[in-house]
């Protein structure tokens, strides 16, 4: 079983960034079972305009046909890491994550629930997802080869309490989709995932823009597997790219049995 991660530096236009997605995936290997999972704003990279015009219903348009293609023509687990879904009489939308599986067929979504509405000292400055997101109410889990996956989404990895809810109903993969930016990725970017890894006793997959967009935003990449010891596996500094790395059940069952911190907790 195998775990990847592409990186990219999207831009605004959905046809530039499906050429980078695909020739990526022109270069897996041939192992199944594979997932492989695309960081947030895979699709489009912009301002709030260009989301909402770009938003589509859950189960409809271009983008969702080209991942499911995709899914089926590689034979992979393809988790589209987030993009602007539309809300029916709403203003707001979600951005969204979607599942497929090898045969082409969407398995679950999950909407973000924690928004980024905040203030960094980089050349953007001022966040404010709120302006154009609506946030999701429920964890995800979806049944997959290599155990239950646990969705979220880029400023979710702060929130710890939200990958307990997914390890402790049995999450055994936890994927972090994102566009960390380069101040904040800098300073929190891996001891945070690699907090989440350890303390839930889960493989993560952290799929992350890396680079400077069109729009001058900067993100830091470092698109990574880490295993539930803690181990970086794999990792991409800058620029497009995949990082690859192979999941052991047998180790995470190793862990839980002598190690049963999910057991012991107290808090739950």
């Amino acid at each position: 079983m195998w775990l990847a991660a592409i990186q990219l530096v999207s831009g605004r236009n959905w046809q530039d960034n499906r050429e980078q997605i695909a020739a990526e995936l022109a270069l897996l290997p041939r192992e199944r079972p594979l997932l492989v999972l695309l960081p947030e704003n895979f699709a489009l990279f912009g301002e709030r305009q260009g989301y909402l015009d770009g938003a589509e219903t859950i189960g409809e348009g271009p983008i969702q046909q080209q991942l499911a293609e995709w899914a089926r023509d590689y034979g992979i687990w393809l988790v589209a890491g987030a993009m602007p879904t539309s809300i029916a009489g709403s203003d707001h939308i979600h951005t969204s994550t979607l599942v497929f599986d090898p045969s082409g067929e969407r398995k679950g979504h999950y909407h973000k629930i924690h928004l980024f509405d905040v203030d960094v000292a980089d050349n953007h400055g001022r966040y404010r997802e709120s302006e154009t997101f609506s946030p999701g109410e429920e964890p995800v889990l979806v049944d997959s080869p290599f155990g239950p996956l646990g969705l979220s989404i880029c400023y979710d990895l702060r929130f710890p309490e939200l990958y307990r809810r997914l390890a402790s109903a049995g999450a055994r993969v936890l994927l972090v989709p994102a566009a960390f930016t380069a101040v904040t990725g800098e300073a929190h970017w891996e001891p945070l995932l690699r907090a989440r890894a350890i303390e839930n006793q889960c493989y993560v997959v952290a799929a992350n823009q890396g680079g400077t967009h069109e729009t001058g935003r900067q993100t830091w990449g470092h698109s990574m597997v880490i295993d539930p010891w803690g181990r970086v596996l794999a990792s991409l500094a800058s620029g497009r790219g995949t990082v690859l790395a192979p999941l052991d059940p047998g180790l995470m069952d190793e862990l839980q049995r002598t190690m049963p911190v999910l057991h012991h907790a107290r808090l739950l």
